[in-house]
């Protein structure tokens, strides 16, 4: 068993990191996880401009070819060397997780995987697997508590040569946290924002921090769901200006669509209300979501779901096809689904 805890990873990455050849980072902080994804993708030895040598896959496309991965893995590049394969938007697919378990049982000499996943709760297949193999190393990435916001801010202000008072630090804390990314660009913010001066006043905050730590996927979700348009583009837009990935938010909404899926199919062969599905599959949803997934649920009927989850999925196909529109394509796909949501309401 191997799992890095937090405090633990930046040793994990000077030291150890290359002792490993699959790594399954997971956890609610999105951008936390994605940034660690890309930290062990620049230690390996593949370059990351290289087609031939980098793979990106998001988990769509293992949908539609649940063999891939592991066709991926038993190719040689064409030029040979080194070849990372890096996967995007787990949670706990059956195929993903039999394949991996595959993988983990003979040594991968020329090939690497990471797998970046969402929060995965203990027991869940994929996180199960990650934490019962040896030669499998996982990572979860939980929201930044004080002492690793501390040293976030410190290592950013460092190159600028700026102090920050106790008051300004302590308000500069209380407006992140929610997701790394969107924290360090707040931080970077700042310091662009007081270049040239000696020290950070909490003023100096107040007029250029936003709250970072209230940028969450989920409320875009949830907007998306109750078809709430004015939220859905007021959430999108505080993504957008926190420099978080437009992607995550089509990457949860089409995750969100799989469980109404699964919930819907077992409410309708079951002849179960929503309350009672919610009491199994939902178990691990936060209370203030459950009345919007319980509502969805009512309003969207099975045809209507797997309709939606396909158009998600090919929108995201889409946007690995053409990267260069991700956000246009993402955001009126989402818009769409948003708008679909209020008429079924």
């Amino acid at each position: 068993m191997a799992e890095i805890k937090s405090h633990e990873f930046e040793g994990f990455l000077q030291r150890s990191v290359s002792a490993y050849r699959i790594y399954v980072i997971y956890g609610p902080d999105r951008g936390l996880v994605s940034e660690r994804a890309g930290q062990i993708a620049g230690k390996s030895s593949v370059s990351l401009d290289d087609p031939f040598s980098l793979i990106k896959l998001d988990i769509g496309d293992l949908n539609k070819d649940p063999g891939r991965l592991l066709d991926e893995a038993g190719t040689i590049g064409l030029f040979g060397g080194e070849k990372l394969l890096w996967v995007r938007g787990a949670a706990n697919e059956k195929y993903l997780v039999d394949a991996l378990d595959q993988l983990s049982q003979k040594p991968l000499d020329a090939t690497s995987i990471i797998v970046e996943a969402g929060d995965l709760k203990k027991g869940s297949l994929l996180r199960k697997l990650a934490e019962g193999k040896r030669s499998i190393v996982a990572i979860p990435c939980y929201s930044d508590d004080a002492r690793a916001l501390n040293g976030l801010i410190d290592n950013e202000l460092a190159p600028e040569g700026l102090r920050i008072t106790p008051a300004a630090r302590q308000a500069l804390i209380e407006l992140i946290g929610g997701d790394r990314i969107a924290s360090r660009n707040e931080v970077r913010k700042l310091a662009l924002y007081c270049r040239g001066m000696e020290t950070i006043e909490e003023h100096h905050v107040t007029e250029i921090i936003g709250d970072a730590s209230a940028i969450s996927v989920d409320d875009a979700v949830d907007a998306i769901l109750s078809g709430n348009t004015g939220n859905f583009l007021h959430a999108m837009q505080k993504i957008t200006a926190s420099k978080t990935a437009v992607f995550l938010v089509i990457q949860a909404c089409l995750k969100q669509f799989q469980l109404l899926d699964t919930m819907r199919a077992e409410m309708d062969e079951k002849r179960l209300q929503a309350t009672e599905v919610m009491q199994t599959h939902g178990r691990h949803l936060h209370f203030r979501r459950k009345p919007i997934i319980e509502q969805a649920l009512r309003t969207w009927n099975a045809d209507a779901i797997v309709r939606e989850t396909s158009r998600l999925q090919s929108a995201i196909l889409q946007t690995r096809r053409r990267p260069s529109l991700e956000d246009s394509i993402a955001l009126q796909t989402l818009l769409s689904t948003t708008l679909q949501s209020g008429r079924r309401g």
